[in-house]
């Protein structure tokens, strides 16, 4: 329920314009809510679902891994 719940926090603010649909905020709760759910389904055995929610866990890990990298980007170009 926690992941699922989570996805929809987050759609809803991104749909609300609350939350900024490229930011860390909303990729942080789908990558939480895509965890648990896909945690929650392969304890289940619904591997379809285990599956769309690794895919989905692996964006959002992409998604903020560039912004992680952005943002060490910039620190290194204002030191330089």
């Amino acid at each position: 329920m926690i992941g699922a719940v989570a996805l929809l926090i987050g759609y809803g603010l991104v749909t609300t314009s609350r939350l900024s649909g490229d930011g860390v905020a909303y990729q942080a709760i789908n990558l939480g809510g895509a965890l648990t759910l896909a945690i929650n389904s392969g304890y289940h055995g619904a591997w379809p679902s285990v599956i769309l929610n690794v895919v989905w866990t692996g964006i959002g890990a992409l998604a903020i891994g560039k912004f992680i990298a952005k943002r060490a980007g910039g620190r290194a170009a204002k030191g330089a």
